[in-house]
C-alpha cells in the first residue's frame, strides 16, 4: 500500500512539475520588456539601472539607435509580424505620431505633473532637447536665428537621422535652410558630429543640442554656446507603450517611472532636460526662451518637409 502511494504521489508530483514548466516562460516573460530608444546611452542606462533597482526581478532589453536607425527597425518589425518592442522612448512627437497612426503604440498614458502641452492620449513627453548655437571662440555668436547665415562656414544636422535636426526644421521651415545653403552651409549627420567639427575648426558655427555643445564647452573645447532669438528650439521626447505588449503592466510601469518625480530626476542628473517642472537638469541660462513647433499641425507635413528638405541638401 505504502508502495502505491508513493508512486501515485511520485505521478502527482510530475504532473506539478509538467504544468510548472509549462507555465514558466509566461512568467518569464511577464517581467522582462524591450525598449526602442534614441536617447543616448548617457541617459538611458542610468534610468534603466534606477527603475530595475526599484523593481527587483525585472529586466529591460534595450535597442538604442539615432532616429532614422529606429525608425527602419520598426519598419522591419512591422515587415516580420509586428512591433517587437513593449514602450518606445522617442526623441520628438512627429516620430512618435507616425508610430500612432500606424496602431503601434498608444491608447494609454500614466498619470504625471508633465505639462500638458507635451502629452497626448497616446504619449507623454519625458526629455527634452533644445537646439542652440554652437560658435568656435573668436567667432561672433548670432543674437538671432537668422545671423547664422553670416557665422562662417555653418554645419547643420541631418533631419532624416537626427529628431532635434527634424523639430529644427518643422519650426524653422524650408527657407530658413535655403538662406543657409546659399551662404555655404553643410550637412553632417548628428548634432555631435556639428559640435565635433565646430571643436575641431572644420566650422566656424553650427545648430546642435545644448547636451552636446555645453558638455565641449566644459571638457574645455574653444566653444561658445548660444540661444539666439527668439529662443532655442524645444523638442519634447516622448514614450508610448505598445498595443501589442505581452507585458503590459510592466511596460506601464516602467512609462509611469520616466513621467515620475524619481525617473524625471535620474533623467535630469544624467545629461538630459526634464520634463517635469522644478527637476533639476543640465545647465541652462536664467530666463533662456525657447520656440517650439507646432506638432498637431505639422503631423501630416512631416514627409513634404523632408522632401523640401532633401531638394538643398540632398537625400
Amino acid at each position: 500500500m505504502s508502495r502505491g502511494r508513493r508512486g501515485i504521489s511520485a505521478f502527482a508530483v510530475a504532473l506539478l512539475l509538467l504544468a510548472t514548466g509549462c507555465s514558466q516562460p509566461e512568467a518569464s516573460r511577464a517581467e522582462s520588456i524591450t525598449l526602442y530608444t534614441c536617447v543616448n546611452d548617457t541617459t538611458a542606462q542610468p534610468v534603466i539601472a534606477a527603475f530595475k533597482a526599484a523593481h527587483q526581478g525585472t529586466d529591460i532589453q534595450l535597442f538604442r539607435a539615432p532616429t532614422g536607425q529606429l525608425n527602419a527597425r520598426v519598419a522591419s518589425d512591422v515587415r516580420s509580424g509586428g512591433l517587437k518592442a513593449d514602450v518606445i522612448w522617442a526623441c520628438d512627437p512627429l516620430t512618435m505620431q507616425d508610430f500612432v497612426t500606424q496602431g503601434l503604440v498608444g491608447g494609454w498614458t500614466p498619470q504625471t505633473e508633465i505639462p500638458q502641452a507635451m502629452r497626448t492620449p497616446d504619449y507623454v513627453g519625458v526629455a527634452l532637447l533644445y537646439m542652440v548655437a554652437i560658435t568656435r571662440k573668436g567667432q561672433p555668436a548670432p543674437a538671432k536665428w537668422q545671423n547664422l547665415a553670416d557665422a562662417g562656414k555653418v554645419a547643420v544636422p541631418d533631419p532624416k537621422v537626427a529628431a532635434s535636426a527634424l523639430g529644427a526644421l518643422a519650426y524653422f521651415g524650408t527657407d530658413f535652410y535655403a538662406n543657409l545653403k546659399s551662404k555655404g552651409a553643410v550637412q553632417v549627420s548628428t548634432p555631435d558630429d556639428v559640435t565635433t567639427g565646430v571643436a575641431q575648426g572644420l566650422y566656424d558655427a553650427g545648430m546642435t543640442i545644448a547636451n552636446s555643445a555645453y558638455a565641449a564647452a566644459k571638457s574645455g573645447s574653444p566653444v561658445v554656446v548660444s540661444w539666439p532669438k527668439p529662443g532655442a528650439v524645444s523638442i519634447y521626447g516622448p514614450v508610448a507603450v505598445s498595443k501589442t505588449t505581452e507585458s503590459r503592466q510592466l511596460a506601464q510601469d516602467f512609462a509611469t517611472y520616466l513621467a515620475s518625480p524619481d525617473g524625471q530626476a535620474v533623467i535630469g542628473s544624467s545629461g538630459s532636460y526634464p520634463t517635469l517642472p522644478n527637476v533639476a537638469g543640465p545647465t541652462k541660462p536664467d530666463n533662456a526662451a525657447t520656440v517650439q513647433p507646432d506638432w498637431q499641425a505639422l503631423a501630416s507635413e512631416k514627409a513634404a518637409l523632408l522632401e523640401d528638405y532633401a531638394k538643398l541638401f540632398g537625400a
